[in-house]
């Protein structure tokens, strides 16, 4: 396959749907890092595995454990889908709680968590040959960075009303015109720390794993694929903790 080739491009006019919405969309423009791209729909496909993945993983682990009564809180002997899924939200639970204590954790892990579960396994997505990781792209990690910006910021409001902005004047009012600029930009920088980190880790790790994959298909490969699960995991850990560390910090009662 070629670099950007995927299992998708099979798909019966999937072509045409590429060659029209690369008209429409396609950047022609350049400015310094930005130049013209190849246009694919690859990573929104593939989001949509991972969205039907995790959908199809929680109505199983729903089903598992409604309408059984305490045999339900048991795990099944045998590693599954639900042993996995309940695996990884107790360590994400577990880190969270760490953080933030676990009233808050509890709070905010519907959010904390499925940020979670998507980056991990769109991350593994890279793995596997013929498909493009979501995360790989810059869309997705800025509409996934600025999502946390978004809502860290809505949380300190509602947790705080107006006295939030206290929390960008500093310690002493009169520090206030020198602080706020700082605390702006800072705020502003965590999109870009958050996005360009994970898009530059899982981008490199598909490049690699490619790259072997490309020269000899068969045990080359292994060492990197291992290599690339830690990674995919890592990134999913610190994209969850930074998003906790930020949301925690907004919401705190504490003096700043």
């Amino acid at each position: 396959m070629e670099p950007h080739a995927t299992w998708f491009d099979f798909l019966p006019g999937a072509g045409k749907v590429y060659h029209d919405m690369a008209r429409l969309l396609g950047r022609t423009w350049t400015w310094q890092m930005f130049q013209t791209t190849h246009f694919e729909l690859s990573h929104v496909l593939g989001a949509l595995v991972v969205f039907a993945f995790l959908l199809f993983g929680a109505r199983r682990y729903a089903a598992a454990v409604s309408g059984s009564g305490d045999a339900g809180l048991v795990p099944p002997p045998k590693f599954g889908l639900r042993n996995l899924f309940e695996l990884l939200a107790d360590t994400i639970f577990g880190l969270v709680s760490s953080v933030m204590g676990e009233k808050e954790a509890r709070r905010y892990l519907p959010l904390i968590g499925s940020l979670f579960f998507f980056i991990l396994f769109a991350n593994l997505l890279a793995l596997i040959p013929g498909f493009l990781p979501p995360t790989a792209t810059l869309k997705t990690t800025l509409a996934l960075a600025g999502l946390v910006f978004v809502l860290t910021h809505v949380f300190g409001f509602r947790e705080h009303g107006l006295k939030y902005l206290k929390h960008f004047m500093g310690p002493i009012w009169w520090l206030a015109p020198l602080m706020i600029p700082i605390e702006i930009v800072s705020h502003l920088a965590r999109v870009v720390s958050l996005s360009m980190r994970l898009l530059g880790n899982i981008a490199a790790d598909h490049a690699v794993v490619l790259a072997f994959f490309a020269i000899f298909p068969f045990l080359l490969p292994v060492p990197f694929l291992v290599m690339g699960v830690f990674v995919a995991v890592v990134q999913a850990v610190v994209f969850s903790l930074l998003t906790t560390v930020y949301i925690g910090t907004a919401v705190s009662h504490e003096e700043h």
